[in-house]
């Protein structure tokens, strides 16, 4: 139960100082079955019906469920061939996934299958959701919804440990996928724009977008927002439009030393 807790603990200083509108999201690949946790909710079995992925994650992010999900469970294909639990059809590696509603020919769409991001054929078999807030096992990421003022002061947390930009591939498909794959094989965070199945089937907002951030870098992260806050920089902000606004020190030290180059 001690790291459950402290998991716990990180959610509720991230929703602290972020204050987000829904629950930090807690993801963790499933190997086997035996590994649900006690008390997950499964849509085929519990519910009697087959969901996107995104509506399990939704339910964890907006209602606190603990929602277990495996092949059987899933009604969009996308998810099972990114997280690795079944092979890509030669029909979606030809680019019909895109062609022809998204993309102008198949070439276009063969190469959105090429890009797509995908781990490793059998390593899972499933995946489990939860609030962190609530969670009640050790996850491989977090999920972080946010809205774009939310998004620039938790990447200024993140670069607090080492000052690197942010470096991310960024798709308009399969949020479920770009969000969670990537994290997984670079252990790093990342962002993703939620795609159309997540705004409507998953009631993602218009104003929101994902930061993905592996387990092993919560620690950094809530540094960094602890070091932001400290300093001021935490929202609400009560912005003004100034004439020859007040910047840090530093910036107007930079700038004279440009102007007398100049």
């Amino acid at each position: 139960m001690g790291d459950f807790r402290k998991f716990q603990k990180y959610a509720e200083e991230l929703e602290r100082l972020t204050r987000l509108q829904t629950y930090v999201l807690a993801l963790k690949m499933l190997r086997r079955e035996r590994e649900i946790p006690r008390n997950s909710e499964r849509p085929l079995q519990d519910w009697g019906y087959r969901v996107p992925v995104c509506q399990g994650y939704a339910l964890s992010r907006k209602e606190g469920k603990t929602v277990a999900m495996f092949q059987e469970d899933m009604q969009c294909c996308e998810p099972v061939i990114g997280y690795g639990w079944a092979k890509a059809p030669k029909y979606f590696l030809d680019g019909h996934n895109r062609f022809p509603q998204d993309v102008r020919n198949l070439q276009a769409g063969k190469n959105y299958a090429a890009d797509f991001p995908r781990l490793g054929i059998g390593r899972y078999k499933g995946v489990v959701s939860a609030s962190l807030l609530k969670v009640n096992f050790i996850p491989d990421l977090i999920l972080i919804y946010c809205n774009s003022a939310q998004l620039s002061l938790l990447l200024l947390g993140r670069e607090y440990m080492d000052g690197h930009d942010l470096q991310c591939s960024l798709s308009s498909h399969a949020a479920c996928v770009y969000s969670v794959v990537p994290v997984i094989q670079n252990k790093m965070c990342n962002v993703a724009i939620p795609c159309r199945g997540d705004r409507y089937f998953a009631m993602a907002g218009d104003d929101e977008i994902i930061l993905s951030v592996p387990t092993t870098k919560i620690e950094d992260l809530l540094k960094g927002l602890r070091h932001l806050d400290k300093h001021g920089s935490r929202l609400p902000r009560n912005p003004a439009m100034q004439r020859e606004p007040k910047f840090p020190e530093a910036y107007m030290k930079i700038l004279k030393m440009i102007e007398r180059r100049g």
